[in-house]
């Protein structure tokens, strides 16, 4: 399978209107479009029913004590942790390509609501649930695709992963809530016929390139 994007080129960074903020030099991050970007994919293996597409990033700090702390720096040595953004399912065998903004145009305060997502499909709770817990504002479910956020000051540029996966059955059978563990544990269940992946690269720290 090749799995492609419109909106950033493999290995490449993401653009801003992908992410769910940008550097901002006031207040280091301001909020921006968070659009879900372009993918397409082919390839499809035989006897293809459906695809789920899964977005993570395996570079978040696995503790906060710098995370976004004025004169303090997440440093690259800081053991990482996987953060789920996308979880879409049950896209029928016949679909082989996301619009861009098609499932995200905008950041939504207390989450997009789920899990039936445009078009008829499912999504899934990605991890900014979890994230945004313990902020009144902006706590909530938080189906569908948030994009980019990563620390603003991190040492690390974050990398994330697109993969879109081929199924032999026209639903994934998840157990328990749609989370990205559960989702992913799904997967790992046998159904997969084939796979392919692109990986984009984001930073919010201006000392730190992911050009």
């Amino acid at each position: 399978m090749q799995l492609i994007s419109q909106s950033f080129q493999d290995g490449q960074a993401i653009p801003g209107e992908f992410a769910f903020a940008v550097p901002d030099a006031a207040s280091h991050v301001a909020l921006s479009s968070n659009r879900n970007p372009h993918l397409a994919w082919s390839g499809a293996p035989a006897g293809t029913q459906s695809f789920v597409v899964v977005c993570h990033d395996p570079d978040v700090p696995s503790r906060g004590d710098d995370v976004n702390q004025e004169g303090r720096e997440v440093p690259a040595s800081l053991p990482r942790v996987d953060f789920f953004h996308w979880l879409l399912l049950d896209i029928p065998a016949a679909t082989t390509e996301i619009a861009a903004g098609a499932q995200s145009d905008g950041v939504t305060p207390r989450g997009k609501s789920g899990p039936a997502a445009p078009g008829g499909l499912r999504h899934g709770i990605n991890d900014y649930t979890g994230w945004f817990a313990g902020d009144e504002q902006m706590k909530g479910d938080y189906f569908g695709y948030d994009g980019p956020c990563p620390p603003w000051n991190d040492s690390i540029v974050h990398h994330y992963v697109f993969t879109v996966y081929a199924l032999a059955t026209p639903t994934l059978a998840v157990s328990g809530e749609l989370t990205g563990a559960n989702v992913r544990a799904a997967l790992q269940a046998g159904q997969v016929l084939g796979k392919a992946s692109i990986t984009g690269l984001y930073s919010l720290n201006p000392a730190v390139s992911a050009a």
